[in-house]
């Protein structure tokens, strides 16, 4: 009897799981650019996925010389497809933030927490030699209802 709970139990979870990757759906504010090789975001059921975002300027495509606004960029970047998805800041979980200069970290920092409220989301902030461009900061999210 054991087993066969089990089993249904199991069954169910992956029922559910393969109704999930089923009901995937592209998150596309129309601000942003049409035609690149990957989706602004992905919701799938009741989570986004947000894809990695650099402070470029939507229209013009610059990134913006001076850091802070750099930072202030992305998240707006990502604050838009939050909100297409009908969601904000609030609903994010978790955050991966790219840097090129590790040193940068307390001025990214000084920016970031003015967008998220207590509490905050998980988050991993990690160096690397070099981004998309002249790109100093590059994050990516995931968001749920």
């Amino acid at each position: 009897m054991l087993t066969l709970v089990r089993n249904t139990l199991l069954l169910a979870a992956m029922a559910a799981c393969l109704a999930s990757a089923a009901d995937k759906k592209v998150i596309q504010p129309k601000e942003f650019p049409k035609g690149r090789p990957f989706s602004p975001g992905i919701m799938a059921g009741n989570t986004l996925y947000v894809a990695g975002q650099i402070g470029s300027d939507l229209k013009t495509g610059k990134v913006a010389e001076d850091f802070e606004a750099e930072v202030r960029q992305t998240l707006d970047n990502i604050g838009l497809i939050l909100k297409e998805a009908g969601m904000s800041f609030d609903n994010v979980v978790a955050s991966n933030v790219f840097l090129t200069d590790i040193a940068l970290f307390p001025r990214m920092n000084a920016v970031y927490t003015t967008f998220f409220t207590e509490p905050r989301p998980v988050r991993t902030t990690v160096g690397v030699a070099k981004l998309v461009g002249t790109a100093r900061i590059e994050i990516n999210v995931i968001a749920v209802r």
